[in-house]
């Protein structure tokens, strides 16, 4: 398996519809990240739930997932399965966090993702942070959607029983759901290690990647 490496990362955004789709997308990733770098700066953005007890499960998962970190996380109000109505404010929101933040990794839902709201925000991602990495996380659900990804960040098994751990521990209002559980987190996770030569893996999709090969 052929490795690009980052370089030393010093900030990362990472934007999410609902509260737990950054942690189910890549939270093993940001558990990586944060160990490897104490005091890395994570701004994150969710677009719904602001108010409410899925705001609080949020907080306190995006910490629990980010330890030593500088978080910074915002999390708004707008109506959950409702993008295409309220498109101005996400826009708005996510040119917001642009001016407030340079990264060197942006880590947002894939843009063929079936559900309204993530793929209209992951399209929303490229046309603010026009010059950045973008990783398109994916997340497991009824409709199917998984397909072929570009780029794999290694799990190791102690990291991904710890991620899957965390997901049940902090998202309490989605374990009613029948496909969040241990199974379906490990199982694709197994599946994506499978495809690159490692136990567990995260999977994303890279629409855009220069190379400074010859540097």
């Amino acid at each position: 398996m052929i490795g690009l490496g980052a370089g030393a990362l010093e900030r990362v955004v990472a934007v999410g519809a609902h509260c737990d789709d950054i942690a189910i997308g890549a939270g093993g990733t940001l558990l990586a990240l944060c160990r490897a770098r104490p005091g890395i700066r994570i701004d994150a953005l969710v677009l719904t739930g602001g108010g409410t007890g899925r705001e609080q499960e949020e907080r306190a998962a995006l910490a629990a997932f980010c330890p030593d970190a500088d978080l910074r996380l915002t999390v708004l109000k707008l109506a959950d399965g409702r993008f295409p109505a309220q498109w101005e404010e996400a826009k708005a929101a996510v040119e917001e966090l642009r001016g407030r933040s340079d990264p060197e990794l942006v880590l947002a839902p894939r843009t063929d993702d079936a559900h309204q709201d993530h793929r209209g925000l992951a399209r929303l991602v490229p046309t603010a942070f026009r010059d950045h990495l973008v990783l398109g996380y994916e997340i497991v659900k009824w409709d199917g959607d998984l397909g072929r990804m570009q780029a794999y960040q290694p799990l190791t098994p102690e990291g991904a029983e710890h991620k899957v751990r965390l997901l049940r521990e902090h998202y309490p209002s989605q374990r009613h759901r029948p496909w969040y559980d241990r199974e379906a987190f490990l199982g694709l996770a197994r599946i994506r290690g499978v495809e690159c030569h490692a136990r567990y893996a995260e999977a994303f999709a890279v629409t855009k990647l220069t190379l400074h090969l010859g540097d």
